[in-house]
C-alpha cells in the first residue's frame, strides 16, 4: 500500500488534531447566562468555579487565573523564588514551567527524565541540588504522575518546596489520591486541549488559605481587596500591597469552565478507552516503545506520546512525522528540550547534559486523544500508525 506521502491514498480524508476542545449547548447556554448578566469579570462566577475545582480536586482553596503560565508564575510567586534561588526542572517539558521561575529572577536548573515516563528523575533532581535550590518544579508529563513520595521525600530532606505542575494531568490519581493534593502548591492549565477549558485559564489549588490570599491579590495588580468584594461591602479604599498582574479569569470563562468541569470524569474515562485502544494496537510492534504507567496510579492521558525504536527503521522522525500527517493524522512533539530553545542557549545552556532527555526527545511522537475522537477516529490512528511504520521497517 502505497503512502500518502508518495501519492497514495490516506487513511483519513480529513486531518485529525492532537488534541481539541469539546463545546456543547451546555457550555453555550452556561457563557449566555453570564454575559446576561451584570459581571463579565471579577463577579461572583470566578468564586463559583474556583469552590467547584477545589471540591473536584479535594483541596481547601483554588485560585483562578488567566492562563496555566500564570498559574505557575502566581505559584513561583507564593513559594516565595526570588533573584539567587535556583529551581530545579526537567529538561523536556513546555517552557512555561520553567519561564516562571525566571520572571520571579531565579535560576533554572534543568534536571534529566526517567525512559518510561519522561517525568522527572528523582536521582538526577538530587545530583542538581545545591544550597541555593529553592524549590523543585515536578511535572505531570502527558498527564502521568510523577514519583511523587520520592521527590517529596528529596523536598523534605533538603527544605525545598514543590510546585506540581500538572498542567496535563487534572483528573490523575497517584497511590490513590488526586492530583491537586499531593503538595502545597498544584498548577492547572485550561486550554482548549486539556481536560477541561475556559478558552484560556489555569488555577492554583492549595490547602494554604494565606498562600491563596496571596496569589489572589497577585493576579489583581497586588490590591488587597478586589473590585466584586468592595461592592459587596459598599467599600472605595482598596491598597496595592505587592507588585502583582493582571491575570484576571473572567465571569464568563469560569461559566464555561463549571459547565465543561461537570463532564470531565466522562471525558476522563474517554480518554483512557483510547489509550487502552491505542496499548493494546501496539503491544506488539517491535518498531515503538509505548507510555511508561507507574504502579498504584491512574493517569490523566492529556497525551499519548509513543517513542520510535529508530533502529528498527529506515528513516528518522522527521519522515514518520510527515507521513503520518501525510495520511491526515494529526501527530504532534512534546516537546523540545527547553535547554535547545534560542532564548535559553543565550543565557549559557549547551546541548548534551541530559542524556535521557535529548534522546527521547529525538523519538518521540504525539498521537490524536481527546474525548471526541470516535471508535473510527482511533481506527484510522492505529491504521495509520501500523501503515507507515510497517512501510519504513528496516527488516
Amino acid at each position: 500500500m502505497s503512502l500518502a506521502i508518495d501519492g497514495g491514498t490516506p487513511v483519513r480524508k480529513k486531518m485529525l488534531n492532537y488534541g481539541r476542545q469539546s463545546v456543547d449547548e451546555d457550555d453555550i447556554n452556561a457563557v449566555i447566562q453570564v454575559l446576561r448578566g451584570d459581571w463579565l469579570t471579577t463577579g461572583p462566577t470566578v468564586g463559583a468555579f474556583e469552590k467547584a475545582v477545589a471540591e473536584f480536586v479535594g483541596a481547601k482553596e483554588a485560585v483562578a487565573v488567566n492562563s496555566g503560565t500564570a498559574a505557575l508564575h502566581a505559584a513561583a510567586f507564593a513559594a516565595g523564588i526570588g533573584p539567587g534561588d535556583e529551581v530545579i526542572i526537567p529538561a523536556i517539558t513546555f517552557v512555561a514551567s520553567s519561564n516562571c521561575v525566571l520572571y520571579m529572577g531565579g535560576t533554572p536548573i534543568f534536571a534529566d527524565v526517567v525512559p518510561g515516563t519522561l517525568n522527572l528523575d528523582p536521582v538526577d533532581v538530587e545530583r542538581k541540588i545545591t544550597p541555593r535550590t529553592k524549590a523543585i518544579v515536578a511535572v505531570d508529563y502527558s498527564g502521568q504522575p510523577c514519583e511523587h513520595s520520592k521527590l517529596q521525600a528529596l523536598a523534605d530532606q533538603y527544605k525545598l518546596k514543590i510546585i506540581e505542575d500538572a498542567s496535563h494531568a487534572l483528573g490523575a490519581t497517584y497511590q490513590g489520591r488526586k492530583i491537586g493534593t499531593l503538595h502545597e502548591l498544584t498548577t492547572l492549565s485550561f486550554h482548549p486541549v486539556k481536560h477541561i477549558t475556559t478558552a484560556e485559564g489555569g488555577m492554583i489549588v492549595t490547602d494554604d488559605t494565606d498562600l491563596a490570599i496571596k496569589m489572589r491579590s497577585f493576579r489583581t495588580h497586588g490590591i488587597d481587596w478586589d473590585f466584586y468584594r468592595r461592592a459587596e461591602t459598599n467599600l472605595w479604599l482598596y491598597d496595592v500591597v505587592t507588585l502583582g498582574y493582571n491575570y484576571r479569569l473572567p465571569d464568563v470563562s469560569c461559566a464555561l469552565g463549571i459547565s465543561q468541569l461537570a463532564k470531565l470524569n466522562g471525558w476522563l474515562k474517554r480518554r483512557r478507552e483510547i489509550a487502552a485502544r491505542y496499548t493494546d494496537a501496539f503491544a506488539s510492534l517491535a518498531e515503538i516503545e509505548l507510555p511508561v504507567v507507574i504502579p498504584d496510579c491512574e493517569p490523566a492521558w492529556h497525551l499519548y506520546v509513543i517513542r520510535l525504536n529508530l533502529e528498527r527503521l529506515w528513516v528518522g522522525r522527521p519522515e514518520i512525522f510527515k507521513a503520518l500527517r501525510a495520511e491526515n493524522i494529526g501527530v504532534n512533539v512534546h516537546y523540545i528540550p527547553i535547554p535547545w530553545l534560542t532564548n535559553y542557549r543565550k543565557m549559557g545552556y549547551t546541548k548534551g547534559q541530559w542524556p535521557v532527555a535529548e534522546r527521547e526527545y529525538e523519538r518521540i511522537i504525539s498521537l490524536p486523544i481527546f474525548p471526541a475522537m470516535t471508535d473510527d477516529d482511533v481506527t484510522d490512528v492505529i491504521t495509520a500508525v501500523k501503515k507507515v511504520l510497517g512501510y519504513y521497517n528496516a527488516a
